[in-house]
């Protein structure tokens, strides 16, 4: 089966086919390292991770992300602290590799930081300017847009409407108002570097373009980030890097997950509602604020509330207590494989919600079975499955200590449930209803609904 993904470019599903036979580049904007990481940064960290690991079973996988670490905001947090900017870009880059450990998420393969190429960014802005592409006024370089005839393909609006919709900057020293930004002078008390066009420093757009070039070549696999990048970011890439590069496509393939929302609300500073990551997984397993940000599908808004997070909780805990107290060995978890539907669910676009359905249905199968070999068998696909999607990467007794207050295990919550299942299609009401009380007195609460019996603890 060929893996599938949505290309925003395309506007569709697409066949994933890379440049090199049995390579694959991509790229993913990371962070600006001024503050610590919300969860809606977390979002394309996480996403984009599994797509990795995903991918990294068929393919070689050179993964990209990069850290931005000179921009306005950086700069802004420092006169506001007095602390060094070199203090807090280490700092911040150091507590979201931290951070994004906690909710499984490994290394990318490069990770570059902007103040290490502003050679490479000098460069490409020489190139832009020799080409006609970009011009100088008064300290600044400038992308003149009106030149590349494709601006707005990937947002798909016309410029009038991508200008509407931007904080687009008016200045002087701009021909035309949408034009942006590859090189600003810097004032002494600022960072700079030396250019042709005298001390500065470098635009956000030209950071990512020259970096993912540097590390994956003039044309990359897959560009990856949040839908909010698509305009401007993303535009200007494309623009800045295909003119740089004679017309050769920057990325092939275009993919973005949706927006974060907080209680059905806009997350923002105003509304207080910023939830960080680094405060979340003080009082929350990492799997679990991992599964949670994976519960819909990627390219689908998702809703964060305490709900997503203890329904996370409820799904590992059913997962953890399928295989709790069955010993695996080292090899046999080494030479087993994901179900082929649970990995087909994946390549079909990062489907996680029919991914976690397959991982469920397995977890089923290993609780309704009494052979020992076949037990252990199921049990090692759990966690290659697992290892697959980031998740039961701790130990099931570990993972349920001071937790487990009910005395009733999650296998037997499930097997509980399934008796009263078939008591209820017996029409063995009396039954059902005793295994009903039977939970609630252990403190477990039960929920009919049109896709079955759900369950969790009581707080």
């Amino acid at each position: 089966m060929t893996i599938k993904l949505h290309d925003t470019l395309k506007g569709k599903k697409v066949d994933f086919v890379p440049l090199q036979d049995g390579e694959v580049t991509m790229y993913l904007c990371g962070p600006t390292v001024y503050n610590y990481a919300h969860i809606g940064n977390a979002r394309p960290a996480v996403v984009f991770d599994l797509l990795a690991r995903v991918l990294r079973r068929r393919y070689t996988v050179t993964f990209a992300r990069n850290f931005t670490d000179v921009d306005d905001k950086i700069n802004a947090a420092s006169l506001e602290s007095g602390e060094p900017i070199s203090a807090i870009t280490e700092k911040f880059s150091r507590i979201y590799n931290e951070d994004m450990a906690a909710l499984g998420v490994l290394p990318p393969d490069v990770e570059p930081r902007a103040t290490q190429h502003i050679g490479e960014m000098v460069a490409m802005i020489e190139t832009l300017v020799d080409k006609g592409f970009a011009y100088e006024s008064e300290g600044h370089v400038l992308f003149d847009v009106s030149s590349y005839e494709h601006y707005g393909a990937l947002s798909r609006r016309s410029l009038r409407e991508m200008i509407a919709g931007a904080r687009v900057e008016v200045a002087d020293y701009k021909k035309n108002a949408h034009d942006f930004v590859l090189w600003k002078p810097s004032t002494p008390e600022l960072p700079g570097w030396d250019s042709p066009w005298g001390r500065g420093r470098p635009g956000w757009h030209i950071e990512c373009s020259a970096m993912a070039e540097k590390h994956l070549g003039e044309t990359i696999d897959i560009h990856a980030g949040g839908q909010d990048l698509v305009f401007p970011h993303h535009e200007n890439e494309i623009a800045q890097s295909q003119c740089a590069h004679d017309g050769a496509p920057f990325a092939r393939y275009w993919l973005h997950n949706g927006f974060l929302s907080i209680d059905h609300e806009k997350m923002s500073k105003s509304l207080g509602n910023v939830k960080l990551v680094h405060d979340l997984v003080e009082t929350v397993p990492g799997e679990v604020i991992r599964l949670a940000l994976l519960g819909a599908h990627y390219r689908q808004p998702l809703d964060w509330s305490q709900e997503t997070m203890e329904s996370a909780r409820r799904m590992l805990d059913r997962l953890y207590g399928a295989v709790r107290g069955i010993e695996v060995t080292g090899e046999e978890r080494a030479a087993a494989e994901p179900p082929d539907a649970l990995v087909a669910a994946l390549e079909d676009d990062l489907n996680t919600p029919r991914a976690m359905a397959e991982f469920f249905g397995l977890a089923r199968e290993l609780n309704k079975a009494d052979d020992e070999p076949r037990k252990r068998s199921l049990a090692a696909q759990m966690y290659a499955s697992g290892d697959l999607m980031g998740l039961l990467q701790s130990d099931p007794d570990a993972w349920f200590a001071g937790q487990d207050d009910s005395g009733l295990s999650a296998e037997r919550i499930e097997a509980l449930i399934d008796e009263r299942t078939a008591a209820r299609a017996d029409r063995n009401f009396a039954r059902a209803d005793e295994i009903r009380n039977e939970l609630g007195e252990a403190g477990v609460q039960i929920e009919d609904g049109p896709g079955g019996t759900t369950w969790r603890r009581s707080s």
